[in-house]
């Protein structure tokens, strides 16, 4: 049941993708309310990702994964049923509001309710259901399109949530443990004004501002962010000295494992740009139809699928940190091999292999980076940290849509022939390994930093003892 709240906030982001056409049809909807279909539920997302996360450490884990799950169903119904495109999108900053408050509780859980060796299992799992909500929501999408079952065409897409949110529910709500916070705790109002504007401000642009060429307000409003991020600092760091529980905990900042791992999270997820050019590519480069560019995917999604079940093993053998390591290097190996290979013909068996290689690098990497930070928190802000992880992940994937898909845009021109979108395609999977070669770099940082946070934690119990 735990795991139905991890697979369906990303099932609703990749299943929306080859449904738009048959919403511009049914809804008569612009190009501009298509792309707030896409859009407003990423922004909402990762506005409220951080906030969500504090909510379960303060008024308990398992009532909000109910809350939130009720709400995310109730959503999506008002979605499935919207009579018009501004309905919809309304649905969708609401499903986007839900989702974020969802995940943070599933993470949370599985910090505090499952012990150390564990957590290596049921993050495995994670990792699993993760990778088969993109592959279902590719492939789901475009088979409810067609199948048209009952009638609803697009509708469907979001009517299938019902079921399956109504099953976890239930479920949920017999079987997992709850893990209630010290009494008297407050959500802290300012800080989560704050911090909600400020990545309002910076995501809503990464989300719209090259579609629009990166008009004037986009970098006003990066601007504005940057200048708020100091005051949030100012009022939390006063909440805390005053006594009460501020949004965000400053003193995780203190640790450099949990710094390190929240800007792998941050650059790995610029893994959304791979997404965004492999479709353009196929699809116009190649005139492959939507249904047959989204069956290219199987093999990147079979090595994302079967990966993070061998992560027990390889973490036992190898370590955490050597584990992520071997994870992007696998990712990197994976696109290099893709990239060199994509041309103007159908692509070879070469091609699809690279596919597979990165997809098993992906599959790693997500949940070992979730775990080694988790493992570095306090159970008590363990949601909190989870959603500072996935917001990570959230404005990586708009900072890598926005930064890597103007080089890939770039490359391709004004009027591109098929061999400029093979070329375009190379030019932006060398980009992504060069990020992702870092990052493989970076990792093996765990080691050391872990030691070092060890040590200080130690000499901080021994001068309490003795002074």
């Amino acid at each position: 049941m735990l795991l139905i709240g991890a697979i369906l906030p990303p099932l609703d982001y990749f299943i929306v993708n080859l449904a738009l056409p048959a919403i511009r049809g049914g809804l008569g909807a612009s190009d501009v309310e298509l792309q707030f279909v896409i859009s407003a539920y990423a922004c909402a997302n990762g506005v409220v990702l951080i906030t969500g996360g504090r909510l379960g450490d303060l008024y308990g884990r398992k009532r909000l994964f109910l809350i939130a799950m009720a709400g995310f169903v109730a959503a999506s119904a008002l979605c499935g049923l919207a009579p018009s495109a501004g309905v919809l999108i309304g649905g969708r900053v609401l499903q986007g509001v839900f989702a974020a408050t969802l995940t943070p509780q599933v993470l949370a859980i599985i910090r505090s309710a499952f012990a150390p060796h564990e957590q290596v299992r049921v993050m495995g799992l994670f990792g699993f259901v993760y990778g088969l909500a993109a592959v279902i929501g590719q492939l789901g999408g475009g088979a409810l399109i067609s199948l048209h079952p009952f009638g609803l065409g697009w509708r469907a897409i979001f009517l299938v949530n019902l079921p399956i949110g109504l099953v976890a529910l239930v479920g949920s709500w017999r079987h997992l443990p709850e893990s209630r916070p010290p009494t008297g705790a407050a959500i802290d109002l300012p800080g989560t004004a704050l911090l909600s504007v400020i990545l309002l401000l910076l995501i809503y642009p990464l989300t719209r501002g090259r579609e629009l060429g990166w008009p004037s307000w986009a970098w006003a409003s990066f601007a504005a962010a940057a200048l708020l991020v100091p005051l949030l600092v100012v009022v939390e760091r006063r909440r805390q000295q005053r006594g009460r529980e501020p949004l965000l905990d400053l003193r995780l900042f203190a640790n450099p494992v949990v710094v390190l791992g929240l800007l792998l999270a941050f650059l790995f997820y610029w893994m959304s740009v791979f997404f965004l050019a492999l479709g353009i590519y196929l699809q116009n480069g190649l005139q492959w139809t939507p249904l047959h560019a989204g069956l290219a995917i199987l093999p990147f999604g079979v090595g994302f699928l079967a990966a993070p079940l061998l992560l027990p093993r390889l973490t036992a053998a190898l370590g955490a940190p050597t584990t992520l390591t071997t994870s992007f290097a696998l990712l990197a190996i994976g696109l290099a091999l893709a990239a060199q290979l994509a041309g103007t013909a159908a692509p070879s068996w070469g091609f699809y292999l690279g596919l597979s290689i990165a997809g098993a690098g992906q599959g790693l990497t997500l949940p070992s980076v979730l775990r080694i930070v988790l493992a570095e928190v306090p159970a008590q802000r363990a949601g909190l940290a989870s959603g500072m992880i996935t917001a990570m992940l959230q404005i990586g994937s708009a900072v890598g849509a926005a930064v890597l898909g103007g080089v890939y845009f770039s490359a391709l021109g004004h009027h591109p022939l098929a061999t400029d979108q093979a070329f375009a395609f190379r030019h932006a999977m060398h980009a992504l390994i060069a990020v992702l070669a870092a990052c493989g770099l970076l990792s093996p940082l765990f080691v050391p930093l872990h030691r070092r946070q060890q040590r200080r934690a130690a000499l901080r119990v021994c001068c309490r003892s003795t002074g």
